[in-house]
């Protein structure tokens, strides 16, 4: 009886051994798989953290490429709205100007133009109360045979200045027109002037 005891000692305690083995085994498998795990997620959570980081970068370039060409957008708006106001205070200074001085523009400007044949002289209604017959009458002597200017009825509607009509074909030499020409040519150098 003590040989069955002792053998079922030994199974007994066989068994005890190989399952502390069997459960260290494991427990080592375990421990093995729990760490690959967390090495395979650490290294994921450094993949993701690194995309999002890349992501917040490219975004935040992004934004403030933006914001860049927006306030730069603005900026040249405000450019622009200074200088139409400039060009419209020239109009307005132009529209401005004496008598004289008006007379001495439509003159200087008929004599200089390359007419002939007769004209009509369009004002506007400023300008119908200063250019009378008399005025018309000099300037026709001073053209002599090249044209003959007429003061026409029509009133035009323009800040200042006048327009030579000959058969539908205008001549414009109002204020708005003359400075409107020398916009494209002198903008770049009143801008240069107004924000140097």
């Amino acid at each position: 009886m003590s040989n069955i005891n002792n053998l079922t000692s030994k199974i007994i305690n066989d068994a005890e051994d190989k399952k502390r083995v069997i459960l260290s085994e494991a427990e080592e498998k375990k421990n093995k798989i729990i760490a690959k795990k967390q090495e395979e997620a650490a290294s994921e959570e450094k993949i993701i953290i690194e995309k999002a980081q890349r992501e917040a970068i490219s975004r935040e370039e992004r934004i403030i490429s933006s914001a860049e060409l927006q306030a730069r957008n603005e900026k040249l708006k405000s450019k622009q709205v200074i200088l139409n106001e400039v060009f419209e205070t020239s109009i307005e200074e132009l529209c401005n100007i004496s008598s004289d001085d008006l007379k001495g523009f439509v003159k200087s400007a008929i004599l200089n133009t390359n007419i002939c044949g007769n004209q009509n002289l369009i004002l506007n209604e400023k300008g119908k109360k200063i250019v009378d017959e008399e005025f018309i009458s000099n300037i026709n002597k001073e053209l002599g045979s090249k044209g003959k200017i007429t003061l026409s009825k029509e009133t035009g509607n323009f800040k200042g200045g006048f327009i030579l009509e000959k058969d539908g074909i205008e001549i414009n030499n109002t204020f708005e027109a003359l400075v409107n020409s020398l916009k494209d040519e002198l903008g770049l150098e009143v801008a240069r002037v107004l924000f140097s």
